[in-house]
């Protein structure tokens, strides 16, 4: 008899975005005529810069060509993307082969996909607030999970336990939800336990662009002994606007073993399985990212981003309430005012303010009593809502 994957059983009955949609729809039914000023989920405002359009009309050109015309693209990505990727790691000092890249249609695709390298016996440590599909894929999985809390006592970056036990160590710097980022010294940390524990740390790069500070690695490979340990994800959704346009990548040293099996092996063998790779316009189009003309103009629209968290830092600032996260990332992690509940403050601040952000909670239970802020809006907007943030909660004196 068919019996399904009844692990599904155990996920929670709603996606946190799914009752935030729910709602906001239920508000706006009552005050059709209000405007919204949208602060929750992180999708980008901005469209993709003309480097990056200028490849997809000319890749699209090559498709109408018998002489340029790409069918089937390698599985584990185009030479042309791969090696470009790997250039881009060398001018931070990381030295990458073109084959320890792999293309992937997105970082959320690839965070599922990559535990199939794993065996369902493994135990999974996710430092909360998190991201809500690490936890997910793990249950779905059927797999054990540590659930690590971190809080403002070590500023949303936890350290690791030498009482704990964990095969899987999802780490998210900068992080989502908090905007907190691990410093060289706190991902040293990580990386000496998982090496001495023979452990496996999946580093979530998608919000790498956004640092500023010289001191903070943009990756888990610029820490000694990563190689050996760790696995990076990484994104062009929110560096480069590619949302709706979906292509990522991650890193899989050689020299990453366990048991006997080489990982890079395994994940050329479960590419050249499951998937028939990216599109050949959509890796021409990311190539464009890395392109000096690319980089230049993805970094001015990441620069309207960060003036977007400079105007509502300043309003929470005047406001008097205590927030991270901003500068090196594009989420601000505020504590909700006067005691209330993640879900008590988005409800407060749809009928009151008529802004919608992310209830903390929706990252972990350590998440309760905190909230989610980001800086992809329109910049008029984003001005709009901090005003209504400073005449709702500052008070002179």
């Amino acid at each position: 008899m068919f019996k399904p994957n009844m692990n599904y059983a155990n996920l929670k009955d709603s996606y946190l975005f799914y009752n935030i949609a729910k709602k906001t729809d239920a508000y706006l039914k009552i005050h059709s005529s209000e405007r919204l000023l949208r602060l929750g989920i992180g999708d980008v405002s901005l469209p993709l810069c003309s480097a990056v359009t200028a490849a997809l009309h000319s890749a699209a050109d090559d498709q109408s060509k018998k002489e340029t015309f790409n069918g089937y693209m390698p599985e584990c990505g185009a030479a042309f993307l791969r090696s470009a990727i790997a250039k881009h790691y060398k001018k931070r000092g990381v030295m990458l082969s073109d084959d320890e890249v792999f293309v992937s249609s997105g970082a959320s695709d690839e965070l599922g996909d990559i535990l199939d390298l794993f065996d369902k016996s493994s135990t999974a440590l996710v430092i909360e607030p998190a991201y809500p599909a690490y936890v997910d894929a793990n249950i779905i999985a059927g797999r054990k999970i540590i659930h690590l809390p971190s809080g403002e006592e070590n500023g949303f970056v936890a350290l690791p336990d030498d009482s704990t036990d964990a095969d899987i160590i999802y780490i998210c710097s900068p992080n989502n939800p908090t905007g907190a980022v691990y410093g060289k010294n706190e991902l040293k940390a990580w990386v000496d336990y998982a090496n001495k524990n023979g452990s496996v740390i999946l580093f979530d790069a998608a919000y790498e662009a956004f640092i500023e500070d010289e001191d903070i690695p943009h990756s888990i490979f610029e820490i000694d002994g990563a190689t050996t340990c760790a696995i990076e994800i990484c994104s062009l959704s929110k560096t480069a606007g590619f949302t709706g346009t979906r292509l990522g990548y991650t890193v899989i040293p050689k020299s990453l073993e366990r048991c006997g099996m080489n990982l890079n092996s395994m994940w050329v063998r479960n590419r050249t399985t499951k998937t028939n790779g990216v599109s050949y316009v959509i890796q021409k189009a990311a190539a464009a990212v890395f392109s000096d003309d690319g980089q230049k103009q993805i970094k001015e629209n990441i620069s309207v981003y960060k003036k977007n968290a400079a105007v509502l830092t300043a309003a929470l600032d005047k406001a008097n309430i205590w927030y991270c996260g901003g500068k090196n990332a594009p989420y601000i992690w505020l504590r909700c005012p006067n005691g209330m509940t993640s879900w008590e403050f988005f409800d407060f601040l749809l009928e009151n303010a008529q802004i919608v952000g992310t209830p903390g909670v929706g990252f972990g239970e350590s998440g309760d009593g905190y909230f989610r802020f980001t800086t992809f809006g329109d910049p008029a907007d984003t001005k709009l809502a901090a005003d209504r943030l400073v005449k709702l909660f500052y008070k002179e004196g």
